[in-house]
């Protein structure tokens, strides 16, 4: 024990001599979520949306009305009037407007005469994202306004009560699950795998060589340093991350316990298995070539980005075998969805063997040689 004890050291030693190292385990996947959380989870605010009016009657002016009203108030249009239906359509291929909406004429009459009104919306659905938040917001101004000014006394057709179990959850929180599991899956290849790699071509691995260490210390005491690492800057992203997003579950004491049992499984899961794959790479170029590559096969298909249920078939295979799926769930489950243990001792399960899997591997692979 004293001699593994001796690596993790000079290990931690190492890692709290290098500030920049420090620096681009934790802070940068903040960094990462207070960007993308902000730049892909926000409301659609201020749309360019442009209106036509080829009618001029009062149905028409109810539509503008309603344009102006949502413009007030949550601001997801700003309606921009056109006289001329050509020009508002050259302006929506050209990116000035989100969208057109075009009244035809005689729509007022249309309306008092139950004739099928229709209006028309113009979109560009280069962007999906963009046309599809434009095409649900005008989908349910056109509802409230098809709704009649007295209701009846006996509702004639089945209405639908959605009930949300959770408060809106802005994107930031939604991608702070995926943040932190991948900013400790960034320090365990910094601060574990290449380091690891670094020392074999430095030729300090054979200062270990002349100790009577055995190869199990040896392997025990790599990976227990690695996870060491990678729990501290669980806990830092995971504090300071869910102040950042407004995540108030952490101040649970239930909770708090089953993100520190997370927090350790996850890193020693992943910090095993950066060993196993580097157990027997001598070149330390090829790490850094591999981190690209396993940030894409690991990360996106964990559902921390895009649900799993809308994967293809070898996506959804190659998910169910991924570390990063389960602790992007459990940490999920703890953080956003206020569950007990009991909801994740699942994914705890799984990392946990899975740790044990890939230690067992790597230690009859790891050389106590040059």
């Amino acid at each position: 024990m004293n001699r593994m004890m001796a690596i993790v050291e000079r290990e931690m030693r190492k890692f709290f001599r290098s500030p920049a190292l420090m620096l681009a385990s934790m802070i940068f996947p903040l960094v990462q979520l207070i960007i993308l959380g902000n730049a892909f989870g926000g409301k659609i605010r201020d749309a360019k949306l442009g209106v036509v009016d080829q009618d001029g009657g009062t149905q028409a002016l109810r539509i503008r009305e309603a344009f102006d009203s949502v413009h007030a108030n949550i601001r997801t249009f700003e309606p921009v009037y056109y006289n001329n239906e050509k020009k508002a359509v050259d302006d929506v291929r050209n990116g000035k407007l989100q969208g057109a909406v075009v009244i035809p004429p005689q729509f007022s009459r249309r309306v008092y005469e139950n004739n099928h009104p229709r209006i028309g919306l113009i979109v560009d659905n280069s962007d999906n994202f963009m046309s599809s938040a434009v095409e649900n917001e005008m989908s349910s101004l056109v509802d409230s306004l098809n709704q009649p000014d007295i209701q009846p006394r006996i509702l004639q057709q089945t209405a639908l009560d959605i009930v949300e179990l959770y408060p809106y959850i802005e994107y930031m929180k939604y991608l702070l699950p995926g943040s932190l599991t991948l900013a400790m899956f960034v320090s365990v290849m910094i601060g574990g795998g290449m380091l690891y790699i670094d020392d074999k071509a430095r030729g300090v691995h054979e200062g270990y060589l002349v100790t009577p260490i055995t190869k199990l210390e040896l392997v025990l005491g790599l990976n227990l340093a690695g996870a060491i690492k990678a729990v501290m800057t669980g806990v830092i992203i995971c504090g300071i991350g869910a102040l950042l997003a407004g995540v108030n579950t952490v101040f649970n004491p239930l909770t708090i316990f089953g993100l520190l049992i997370m927090i350790v499984l996850t890193s020693l899961a992943f910090n095993t298995m950066m060993f196993l794959l580097m157990v027997r790479i001598e070149d330390p170029l090829v790490p850094r070539a591999m981190f690209g590559i396993l940030n894409t096969l690991l990360f996106f298909p964990s559902g921390a980005i895009y649900p799993i249920q809308a994967f293809p078939g070898w996506l959804k295979v190659i998910a169910e075998m991924d570390p990063f799926t389960y602790a992007v769930d459990g940490f999920k489950c703890l953080l956003l969805k206020e569950t007990s243990l009991g909801a994740v001792w699942g994914d705890m399960l799984f990392l946990g063997i899975f740790a044990a899997a890939t230690l067992a591997i790597a230690i009859p692979l790891f050389k106590r040689t040059l």
